[in-house]
């Protein structure tokens, strides 16, 4: 099997990153479709790997948590028997994100069902790469409550913000969003700090996602046909956003800002990282 050299390896990254379709960086690169797939499922589950290992023992302080909505194949409501036995992966899923308001940094998320088990398993991940006390704000959201107390106890300061919308007006389609008219504001555990119990920075995040990632583009026909796909996907996309690119009003990469790293990545670098990932699975081979 032939074997894309490290140049063209990165351009077909960079393409990715930038949030091209899998089509478009077949048309840029003049690379095979099913290569494509390939490098993305290959290098994404190397940014899974490498971003698991290296984010731990955080100094984060403050630390917002949302979800997205996605599907797999087909949404939920066009799941029929015969799809589930062929892509038993398909139907809705959701991305659970974790960010430091200060830093910018996502140091973990997670695929999954919009429940309470995924929401434990989630935040006990989270919770496994701090090293101090944090502040956490959530929406209002059930399941935050049973996952976070079984990962923190109380050794956590936390609190609910759950925004209020007004009714859509008449006139309105349902493409616009329903306009907020107030917040209500919960003390769950902790002495969070006031000025600090907000969800704007991960929302804000979520926004760059649904931008960089056509499967989470709302109102578009992007999504992955496997998970794993999927999971690939995700995985590069934030290691672009801690590691690559520089974020506006940091100047510098969350990655850097929180002392990960000391320089500034680009698709080279993950291409180098991929590569030494490949020789040590030989090696154990």
């Amino acid at each position: 099997m032939n074997r894309l050299d490290s140049e063209t390896r990165a351009q077909v990254i960079s393409c990715l990153i930038e949030g091209c379709s899998i089509r478009s960086t077949v048309r840029m690169t003049g690379v095979a479709m099913k290569t494509v797939m390939r490098v993305l499922v290959e290098v994404g589950e190397v940014c899974t790997d490498y971003q698991g290992r290296v984010f731990r023992n955080l100094s984060t302080r403050r630390l917002q948590l949302d979800e997205m909505w996605a599907w797999i194949y087909c949404k939920e409501k066009n799941r029929t028997e015969e799809i589930a036995k062929t892509h038993p992966d398909s139907g809705d899923v959701w991305l659970w994100v974790a960010m430091d308001a200060d830093t910018k940094l996502v140091p973990s998320w997670m695929l999954g069902q919009r429940d309470t088990v995924t929401a434990t398993a989630f935040v006990s991940d989270l919770a496994s790469r701090l090293s101090n006390r944090v502040q956490i704000t959530t929406d209002g959201h059930r399941p935050y409550l049973e996952a976070v107390e079984n990962a923190f106890g109380m050794e956590v300061d936390y609190s609910i913000l759950q925004k209020i919308y007004g009714s859509v007006l008449e006139n309105e389609t349902r493409y616009s969003p329903a306009k907020c008219i107030g917040i209500d504001v919960r003390h769950v555990s902790g002495s969070p700090d006031p000025k600090h119990i907000c969800t704007s920075h991960v929302e804000r995040q979520n926004w760059t996602v649904r931008t960089k990632m056509r499967r989470y583009t709302r109102l578009s026909n992007g999504f992955s046909r496997k998970l794993r796909n999927h999971a690939a996907a995700t995985a590069l996309n934030y290691f672009a956003y801690n590691f690559i690119q520089i974020h506006s009003t940091l100047r510098t990469s969350p990655a850097m800002a929180a002392g990960v790293t000391n320089r500034l990545w680009d698709a080279k670098d993950l291409v180098t990282l991929w590569e030494s990932f490949e020789y040590e699975q030989k090696k154990v081979a």
